[in-house]
C-alpha cells in the first residue's frame, strides 16, 4: 500500500483540491485528480525529508504558543518600528547563530519560524550546519539576541527532534 501511496493525507488533499480549484467533478476531472493524487507523491518521494519522530509532543504545543506570540508581538514592533523610522531607524543586522540542532527536520522548523516570526530571515545555512546567518530586522544587542533566539526556539526543537 506504501507504494501505492507514499503520502496517504498528501493524495487526498491533493485529489480535493484539484478539483475544487477546476470546480468540476466530471468523469475526466476526477480522472485526472485521481491520476495526480498518486502520481504527485510517488514521484516526489525522494524529496521527502526524513520520517519525523516527535519526542516530547507537549514541547510541541508549548512552541507552537510561544511562536503566535512571538508572531503578534513582533507584528506590532515591526509595525511601530516602521511608523517611527524617522525618528529612530532601525538597526537591521546579520547575526550568525551557532547550531547545536542536528535533526535535519529541527532545523527546517527552524527556519520556518523564523520566516513566519516578522523582523528576522533565515539567510543561510553553514554546509556543515553548525551556524546560520539571520537578518534581525532592528538589532540592539547582538549577544542577547543569540541567547534569547537559542533559549526560545532552538532548545524545545531540541527536545523535540533529538
Amino acid at each position: 500500500m506504501k507504494r501505492v501511496l507514499p503520502a496517504p493525507l498528501l493524495s487526498a488533499a491533493l485529489f480535493v483540491l484539484w478539483l475544487v480549484l477546476n470546480g468540476s467533478v466530471s468523469a475526466g476531472q476526477v480522472t485526472l485528480a485521481l491520476v495526480l493524487a498518486i502520481a504527485v507523491p510517488i514521484l516526489c518521494a525522494p524529496l521527502r525529508p526524513l520520517p519525523v519522530r516527535v519526542r516530547r509532543p507537549g514541547v510541541v504545543l508549548r512552541l507552537m504558543a510561544v511562536v503566535a506570540y512571538d508572531v503578534v508581538v513582533s507584528n506590532l514592533e515591526v509595525g511601530m518600528s516602521v511608523l517611527h523610522a524617522r525618528r529612530r531607524p532601525p538597526r537591521g543586522a546579520f547575526v550568525r547563530i551557532p547550531l547545536d540542532l542536528r535533526d535535519a527536520n529541527g532545523i527546517a522548523v527552524l527556519a520556518l519560524i523564523t520566516t513566519i516570526v516578522p523582523g528576522t530571515v533565515w539567510s543561510e545555512l553553514a554546509r556543515d550546519r553548525s551556524m546560520f546567518l539571520l537578518h534581525v530586522f532592528d538589532l540592539v544587542n547582538e549577544a542577547e539576541f543569540v541567547t534569547y533566539f537559542k533559549r526560545r526556539y532552538e532548545l524545545p526543537l531540541i527536545e523535540i527532534f533529538e
